[in-house]
Order: structure tokens, then C-alpha cells, then sequence
């Protein structure tokens, strides 16, 4: 039987900061089936403490206490999950400790997996960048195996990436900066792009299409931003000088069920409980 499934995801910039600011308020007023969570900086004890018994929560803290570490929050309990990006022999360079969740379940008949992601924020130059490139190419790796599997697939979450001009109120000031490198946006190109295509990236690197559909860009259509995430320096919210980050990366099957797509900026910057905004999109999902 058809339904609507309405997926959330935000960084929460440390999950139990979030709740004293006001984010259990938000999530008994909107709806959400599935949430997840980037950023989430907390023990298995202070989830379960902050939920309670209508969740359940899946997590994967960062093996470095303090840091990243992803959850989803469910409704109904997943059939299966999974942590981590690539090979475990390889993680010393991806670092996928906290920051890769997958978790599937069953709607009305159907399979349907939610991911969430937290790509690492990276700086130029030095080994978090390079830990940023390795994470991308793991990613890539993914989509595709995904893509072969199964057919409704929604990444989500902080991608810390903003995929074209678009996508940053000031982008001619960021393009040397991680987060709007020619390099990393090129990696962006190829998740959109033609699956099994030859595509040319901003940084005129070729490689080949994986196919996948992203929601926010595809909802808004050709308009600036709209933006998910701002910097707490000078007047960046009251501005909306932001940066949209924070996306619902979908197989092309899901991209065709999407019934309604929303990001809940607070109305005034000292009504927010993080500096990024939810990202909602409610899925049509059901045999």
C-alpha cells in the first residue's frame, strides 16, 4: 500500500546542545518517520535519554570521542544497517569512523534505504583534505554498488560540498576554499551525471556518470540556493549569505516519488538550535 514517508536530516552540531535550544520541540511538530542525524557528538545513552521509546536509533559514534558520529532515529525499526564507507583496509585514509550509516527499511512492501552522510569538511593542503578525497572516492565506489542493488536509495545529510555557483551566495571568494573546490565539485558532476556517461567536471577532469538525482537542486530548480547551512560570524543568517550542503542525494527510481521538499530555516537566527537547517522531503513509497 502506497504512503507518504517523510525523511529529515541535519546536522545537529552536537545532538544534546540541539535539544536544550529547542529541537525536540521542531521534531514533535513536523512529521518526521525517519531522521537522521550528522555531527552528532554523543553516546548511545544520550540518544536513547533524548528520544525515548517512539524512536529507534541506529548510530555510529566516531571512534575519536567528541567528534562527527551519524545517527537515524526511526519510527519503526529498521530490518537491517550497516557503518562505515569502504574497505576496512583502507580506512586509514577514508576515516569513515562516525560519519557513514545505512539503514534499510521495509514501506508497504518495498525496500527503502536511508544513509547518512557526513563528508568530512576538509582544508586545503593538508591531510584532512586528502582524507576528504579519499572519503569522495569511496562514495563514488558506493553509488554505484547501491545503484545495482536496489532501487529506492536516499543519501543524505552534510556533504560539505556546494556543488555549483548556485549553491553559495559568495562563491567567486570560496573557490580556493574546501567546500567549493573545482576538484571536489567535479566529483558532484559525476553523481549527477548520465549514469555510465563520459562527463567533463568544472575542473576539466572526465570520468563517468553514476547517475543519481539531487532533490534539492531538482525541487528548487536554477535559483540561489536555497541555502542549509550559515556561518555564525558577522550577519551570515540575517543576510542568508549561506552555503546549501546539506542535500537528499536519489537513486533515479526515488527521484520520480518525491512529493514535497522543504528546508526549515528558523525564522530569526536566535530561534535556531544549529547552524544548518533541516533538510525534509516527504517520499511517495509502497507497492
Amino acid at each position: 500500500m502506497t504512503q507518504t514517508l517523510r525523511v529529515a536530516s541535519v546536522n545537529v552540531n552536537g545532538v544534546r546542545a540541539a535539544f536544550r535550544k529547542g529541537m525536540g520541540d521542531w521534531l514533535a511538530s513536523r512529521g518526521v518517520d525517519v531522521l537522521a542525524m550528522q555531527e552528532v557528538r554523543a553516546d548511545d545513552s544520550h540518544l536513547a535519554e533524548l528520544f525515548g521509546d517512539e524512536w529507534q536509533i541506529l548510530h555510529d559514534p566516531c571512534n575519536i570521542k567528541g567528534r562527527a558520529g551519524v545517527a537515524i532515529a526511526s519510527r519503526v525499526p529498521a530490518v537491517a544497517h550497516r557503518v562505515g564507507l569502504g574497505p576496512e583496509e583502507d580506512q586509514e585514509r577514508i576515516q569513515s569512523s562516525g560519519r557513514w550509516i545505512e539503514a534499510d527499511f521495509e514501506v508497504g512492501g518495498e525496500l527503502l534505504t536511508v544513509i547518512s552522510n557526513y563528508t568530512h569538511s576538509g582544508e586545503v593542503d593538508t591531510p584532512r583534505q586528502e582524507a576528504k578525497w579519499a572519503f569522495l572516492d569511496a562514495m563514488g565506489v558506493r553509488l554505484d554498488q547501491l545503484a545495482a542493488e536496489r532501487e529506492l536509495v536516499t543519501i543524505v545529510g552534510d556533504f560539505n560540498v556546494g556543488h555549483r555557483e548556485l549553491d553559495i551566495k559568495n562563491w567567486k571568494g570560496n573557490v580556493k576554499r574546501s567546500g567549493f573546490l573545482p576538484r571536489e565539485r567535479a566529483y558532484f558532476d559525476r553523481f549527477f551525471g548520465p549514469r555510465g556517461e563520459t562527463v567533463v567536471g568544472v575542473d576539466g577532469s572526465e570520468g563517468v556518470g553514476h547517475g543519481w538525482i539531487d532533490v534539492g537542486r531538482r525541487w528548487a530548480g536554477e535559483v540561489d540556493g536555497p541555502y542549509s547551512w550559515w556561518s555564525n560570524r558577522g550577519q551570515a543568517f540575517d543576510n542568508d549569505t549561506g552555503w546549501r550542503i546539506d542535500y537528499h542525494v536519489v537513486t533515479p527510481q526515488l527521484g520520480e516519488r518525491v512529493e514535497n521538499y522543504v528546508i526549515d530555516r528558523a525564522a530569526a537566527y536566535d530561534e535556531r538550535w544549529s547552524d544548518h537547517a533541516p533538510v525534509v522531503v516527504d517520499y511517495r513509497v509502497g507497492a
